[in-house]
């Protein structure tokens, strides 16, 4: 059953960031992708990949090895790119509702409103904040005292699990990280839900139902993500404690922590004629160039 478990997790590690480098330079390579939500998208290919790849080579080595111990400074930097990654995915999910928004609720200032320099502002601003809060989160995980070895009740190190088990005193860490939850967690879910609930309504608004369609179309990668990522997160969260489980726990983990990264590409391609189209176009100009390059040798 080891190498079995080993061989499913290196498969879901291996497929979600060859998936998601593979995206990423797609879009970077074809000018056709050069706008806001495909820019988004490129950042949350980024985001993805380094959110799986602080947790998975670990995860992997205990699963192999059955060794699962990690180092204190190795687990400070699981908590630092975690904390940054997941707030990453928030705020860019945020900005991607934003930006559908604008796209479907005030066409003719789109190209306006969501210009080059907003949208690289919004990236910049997200990864500068996602950044400095887990920098500071780090700080106060490397105060904190423990017993020479301890036991962590996760397959990474999470924030919670590790005041879970120090001796220090914590109540105004986990306080900090309440307040967190609420600005980065519930506002940023009910900003997207404002948004879509404008959205929803300016689609109704189309008379034909082949705009309607169209128009809502742009919007199912995003609105498919969102719930990829929320639906896990708030599962466990909201859950009553009645039905607590350490098992269960640990998958729904596993399913924000590597499922959603390995899915998100196909996600954002799937049925996605903007992007097979642009593939087209970039594989006809580099056939072009190959025959021209043939024909004259």
């Amino acid at each position: 059953m080891t190498c079995i478990i080993f061989i499913g997790f290196l498969f879901i590690y291996l497929l979600a960031v060859v998936g998601n480098v593979l995206f990423a330079s797609l879009v970077s390579a074809m000018p056709q992708l050069h706008t806001p939500m495909y820019f988004f998208l490129w950042n949350l290919s980024i985001v993805d990949v380094t959110y799986i790849s602080a947790i998975f080579p670990n995860l992997l080595s205990i699963t192999l090895a059955s060794n699962k111990k990690i180092s204190f400074p190795g687990c400070i930097t699981q908590v630092f790119f975690f904390i940054t990654t997941a707030f990453c995915d928030v705020l860019i999910l945020t900005s991607m509702s934003y930006d559908r928004y604008v796209a479907i609720c005030i066409p003719l200032n789109y190209s306006m409103i969501m210009n080059r320099r907003t949208y690289v502002l919004m990236a910049a601003f997200t990864w500068m904040i996602s950044f400095m809060n887990a920098l500071m989160h780090s700080s106060l995980v490397s105060t904190l005292s423990f017993c020479s070895s301890i036991t962590i009740d996760h397959f990474f190190c999470d924030l919670n699990a590790l005041y879970a088990v120090t001796i220090s005193d914590t109540r105004s860490r986990k306080i900090l990280v309440i307040i967190e939850d609420i600005l980065f967690g519930f506002v940023p879910f009910s900003l997207i839900v404002t948004s879509y609930v404008f959205i929803i309504s300016s689609v109704l608004k189309i008379r034909s139902t082949k705009g309607r369609f169209k128009a809502f179309s742009s919007c199912t990668s995003h609105l498919t993500t969102v719930i990829l990522f929320y639906g896990p997160i708030l599962f466990l969260y909201i859950k009553p404690k009645s039905v607590y489980s350490k098992t269960q726990d640990g998958i729904i983990s596993l399913l924000y922590v590597a499922v959603v990264p390995m899915l998100n590409p196909f996600v954002y391609t799937l049925r996605n004629k903007e992007f097979f189209g642009a593939l087209k176009n970039m594989a006809r100009i580099h056939g072009y160039n190959i025959l021209c390059s043939i024909r004259h040798s």
